[in-house]
């Protein structure tokens, strides 16, 4: 399976800007640290991202973690953060295996009439993203039986192994 989502995974800049997105502390520790430096008109933000699960939440993939860091505003003054957040997680551009055809050689005599044919292969993959709307449809169409919980399950098992 080709979606690691862990590509595209965290708006935290966005979390860092929208307070709502926060809630209660944790004190879980993570397999998984990601590195967060950002800035702003009101200042920089440097600390990590603890990812701690993956869930499905009204049928969207989203990542929970813990947020620690240093705010540092543009007058100079730090202050410290630590949340638990829960952000959007997305799986980026991806391309879904739609056909795969192999078709050894071809011998075939017809009343008198030889036709040989070569190997064939055939493979036709289809590319999601922005602009890309036959390769979103098959996509769509491939992953139709693909659900968020099932995914968050995998990689939670992921986690977990780390």
């Amino acid at each position: 399976m080709k979606r690691t989502a862990l590509a595209a995974l965290f708006f935290v800049l966005a979390a860092f800007t929208m307070p709502g997105l926060a809630s209660a502390q944790s004190s879980k520790t993570s397999p998984l640290t990601v590195p967060i430096v950002g800035s702003g008109s009101g200042g920089t933000f440097s600390g990590t991202f603890q990812l701690q699960r993956f869930a499905n939440n009204q049928g969207q993939l989203v990542a929970s973690g813990i947020l620690s860091g240093v705010v540092t505003s543009a007058s100079g003054a730090t202050s410290s953060v630590l949340r638990t957040v829960t952000l959007p997680a997305a799986v980026g551009t991806a391309t879904c295996d739609i056909l795969h055809l192999d078709l050894g050689p071809l011998n075939l005599d017809l009343l008198g009439l030889r036709v040989d044919l070569s190997r064939i292969v055939l493979d036709i993959t289809a590319e999601s993203g922005a602009g890309n709307l036959l390769g979103n449809l098959l996509c769509g169409v491939a992953n139709l039986l693909n659900d968020p919980g099932g995914l968050a399950r995998l990689l939670n098992s992921i986690l977990a192994a780390l």
